[in-house]
């Protein structure tokens, strides 16, 4: 059944949700349900092909919201790799291309210097960015994850980087996963204003599960004040669609179309 539009105005489907939903699958149900945006990623799409992802999401009417993701700049081959997904962005229609740092390099437990590398490797790529029509959104991640996955923990870690250029080219992901623990995140959100290229939602459940990435929930099947988070967001000058992105492997063994439903009454329920 379609959801009222006006309802889902800003709302967006990120494709990680349905993990085994393939890209024409998840589309057409996105469309049959009124959705009027989508995330997408990057291994999907090239498994699809990049120019027939773009034409299926244009010609079906939807919006790209974001693209994920790249970063992950302790690889050797970083540059070319976040110079690739910046075109990729450009050519699907993506306005943000999300980033994930990385975590430390192997055998070192330099924080200071691994963060100060990602720094200095978003410079590098502001300009191609800025060229693209592009913006590079710096997305936080919990601490837990700063060793092998992402050494920027916090919003404000994040904003301190990108705060040293201009909002349409480097930005910041708010997460809601992510950052709901920090005594912070207000002030920092507040801080952000038109730093803020993308607002994700979730929900935070426990116990964990054995890998904590797929500890994620759809909105209002855990403790986040989601509601709270977009109200600040709102506040802080952000517009923009708001991402359902969900990593757990119970939500991706159910239909996809059952997922999406679950995911739009959340969203409406928690978040709206």
């Amino acid at each position: 059944m379609t959801a009222d539009r006006t309802a889902l105005r800003r709302f967006s489907f990120n494709q990680a949700t349905a993990q085994h939903w393939a890209l024409p699958e998840v589309v057409a149900g996105c469309v049959a349900a009124g959705v009027p945006g989508i995330g997408l990623w990057r291994e999907p799409v090239a498994e699809y092909g990049l120019t027939r992802s773009a034409k299926l999401v244009r010609d079906a009417g939807l919006a790209v919201t974001t693209l994920c993701r790249g970063g992950f700049f302790t690889a050797e081959d970083w540059r070319e790799q976040n110079l690739r997904a910046i075109d990729e962005a450009a050519t699907l229609g993506a306005p943000v291309l999300v980033l994930v740092s990385g975590g430390l390099p192997a055998g070192s437990k330099d924080i200071d210097g691994a963060r100060a590398r990602v720094a200095d490797a978003i410079a590098e790529l502001a300009p191609h960015a800025d060229a693209a029509g592009v913006t590079i959104a710096i997305e936080p991640l919990h601490p837990m994850f700063s060793a092998d996955r992402c050494v920027i923990a916090t919003l404000g870690q994040a904003l301190d980087i990108a705060e040293r250029f201009d909002p349409s080219v480097v930005g910041v992901v708010v997460d809601a996963y992510h950052v709901w623990w920090d005594d912070t995140v207000y002030h920092q959100i507040a801080r952000a204003g038109e730093w803020i290229a993308s607002f994700q939602v979730c929900d935070w459940i426990t116990p964990l599960p054995e890998g904590v990435l797929l500890g994620r929930a759809l909105p209002g099947d855990g403790c986040i004040e989601l509601r709270r988070l977009r109200e600040a967001v709102d506040a802080a000058g952000y517009t923009g669609p708001i991402e359902v992105e969900v990593f757990n492997a119970e939500v991706w063994a159910r239909p996809g179309d059952q997922v999406l439903a679950a995911a739009i009454d959340g969203y409406l329920r928690e978040v709206a």
